[in-house]
């Protein structure tokens, strides 16, 4: 099947790439440009795609609003579960992608759309959980004759297991960034970096 992937650059997405390629899907990228702080992601997602030589594309969408990731407020340090976290919430950012990466997979043919939603959002992710992903499936075969299909498989497992499952992919953690600050290191304290360590340690 010919897929298109919302690709951030950070663990979850990488790890679903080399997951759906190692299902045999012909897979696509699209990123997204929204105003968030820093482009390390991105940076990475291109460099990962251009040695896999897998075809990316980057969109620059008007920038959103309301999160401390697009610069309205300052990023929260501590536990990915905390209240805090939902500091790092982009008001309708998946539903934003999800409709971008619809539009771009009918015109390129693609029968799927894919994101790496999992079990560890839901607490704090409203975009991210099962009512939500059920929702969109649904309107998704409303919008087009074309019947293209949302792939979520990490929706039911937690950030541990994606670890897992990266390792056995032998995906390049070094390669990824998931880090909410863009510096030249990652920070190891907001909720990004302790979640991703975490999971890494846990999975060994």
């Amino acid at each position: 099947m010919k897929t298109k992937l919302i690709y951030s650059g950070g663990m979850d997405s990488t790890v679903l790439l080399y997951h759906l390629l190692g299902k045999g899907h012909d897979v696509s990228c699209i990123s997204f440009h929204y105003g968030q702080r820093h482009s390390k992601e991105l940076q990475c997602a291109a460099a990962i795609c251009n040695d896999l030589g897998i075809a990316h594309d980057i969109l620059t969408l008007p920038s959103l609003r309301g999160s401390a990731l697009v610069g309205d407020g300052e990023i929260p340090y501590g536990h990915y579960a905390e209240e805090s976290m939902k500091q790092t919430v982009v008001p309708n950012r998946n539903m934003v992608f999800i409709a971008h990466a619809v539009s771009a997979a009918i015109a390129d043919g693609c029968g799927a759309v894919a994101y790496g939603c999992h079990a560890g959002d839901h607490a704090i992710y409203p975009d991210c959980r099962p009512d939500f992903v059920d929702a969109m499936r649904h309107v998704i075969q409303f919008c087009d004759w074309s019947g293209v299909s949302l792939l979520t498989p990490f929706l039911q497992i937690d950030k541990t297991e994606i670890a897992k499952e990266g390792r056995r992919l032998a995906v390049p953690f070094e390669k990824t960034w998931t880090c909410y600050e863009g510096g030249d290191e990652p920070c190891g304290k907001c909720g990004s970096c302790v979640e991703r360590n975490e999971a890494i340690t846990n999975s060994k």
